[in-house]
């Protein structure tokens, strides 16, 4: 064990030194050519942060009605949206978690919906258990998060396990293990019934919830 070790830190030892060998070897205009590069990847990275900014990124707001949903889809690529009850607690505990979640991740829109307000739009997504979160992307559901089932199962996940879960779908940036989910610190577990919202849903409908 040792020995594969000492092996694995040698050959990054060496990687590190071909790379500034490399880079001493640059002349004037290709090092150059790298700083314009760089400048140019910082100046884009502040122009995308400051549209984001103007999109309503960085906060986790509520949205009014459909139309609003539809446009906030539009102008986002990226859009988290819990869809709630009032009268539902655990949707209280979700909002906690997003709430945070869009502090952290300005490259997505963090937005709540009262369902009850959007009979149409939870009709068309056929969903049918508070709470429930969609994950958009280029103004297409592709992915939820129903109830708490891929969290735990349990009323005190971790933000980070949520985070992990909403990273699975491309949603948000992650650098951690998108294979293995993150390990829980609390271990009261839940379990959960569904409960339709609409009534008279046909769960037999040919339709395809991805399409609004």
């Amino acid at each position: 064990m040792e020995n594969q070790l000492l092996q694995a830190v040698q050959i990054v030892e060496k990687q590190i030194d071909a790379e500034i060998e490399r880079l001493d070897n640059l002349d004037d205009d290709e090092l150059e050519i790298i700083r314009k590069k760089r400048l140019e990847a910082m100046k884009n990275s502040q122009k995308q942060k400051i549209e984001w900014q103007q999109n309503g990124h960085g906060s986790y707001s509520e949205l009014a009605d459909e139309r609003e949903f539809f446009d906030t889809c539009k102008k986002s690529q990226h859009v988290v949206c819990h869809f709630y009850r009032e009268s539902t607690f655990r949707c209280k505990i979700a909002d906690k978690h997003l709430e945070q979640l869009a502090r952290q991740h300005i490259e997505c829109k963090f937005v709540r919906i009262n369902a009850e307000k959007v009979h149409f739009l939870v009709e068309r997504l056929k969903i049918k258990m508070m709470p429930t979160i969609a994950l958009i992307k280029d103004n297409k559901p592709i992915d939820y998060i129903v109830g708490f089932t891929d969290l735990g199962n349990t009323d005190d996940f971790d933000t980070e396990m949520l985070e992990w879960r909403i990273a699975r779908s491309g949603i948000i940036e992650y650098n951690g293990d998108l294979i293995n989910p993150p390990q829980n610190s609390k271990k009261k577990h839940i379990h959960t019934k569904t409960k339709a919202i609409i009534r008279g849903n046909d769960d037999n409908s040919d339709e395809d919830p991805n399409d609004w």
